[in-house]
């Protein structure tokens, strides 16, 4: 049990890490550039991060699910309910709100109009945020529930 509490925390927190990251250390930097790069480097984290993160999720997923179900007559059990029903949330935000904007900032060019281009990056970046609060939640949670 210790080597599966391990890895998921391992993943979890650098999931975690790595979305956090991205709102408050990337995306900061990325609006102090003029408008072109701007958009050219927004293009080139959402295909990078847009094709691995979806695997990245489900990967959580499936390692809170299977502590989960380890635990399930355990005293932590609801919060391990608790935390699987915010990370199926957050996926479901995802698929259906982040990942279409992420797909269309992927897909712009040099000459799609900038405007567009910066307005979707912002969109993007207030759903992220919920989404960060929301995977933290998640990560408390099942920290809580398998703490010794």
């Amino acid at each position: 049990m210790m080597l599966l509490d391990i890895t998921t925390i391992i993943f979890i927190g650098l999931l975690i890490g790595n979305e956090f990251a991205v709102f408050a250390f990337v995306n900061p930097v990325l609006w102090k550039l003029d408008d072109r790069a701007q958009v050219s480097a927004t293009r080139l984290f959402a295909a990078r991060l847009g094709a691995a993160m979806p695997f990245w999720y489900a990967l959580c997923l499936v390692l809170l699910l299977i502590e989960t179900v380890l635990r399930r007559h355990e005293s932590g059990f609801a919060l391990l309910v608790t935390a699987n029903a915010i990370w199926v949330a957050v996926i479901l935000l995802s698929v259906f709100v982040l990942v279409p904007i992420n797909n269309r900032i992927a897909r712009l060019t040099l000459d799609s109009p900038v405007e567009r281009s910066l307005g979707e990056h912002k969109r993007w970046d207030r759903f992220h945020r919920i989404r960060v609060l929301a995977l933290i939640g998640a990560f408390i949670c099942f920290l809580v529930a398998t703490r010794p």
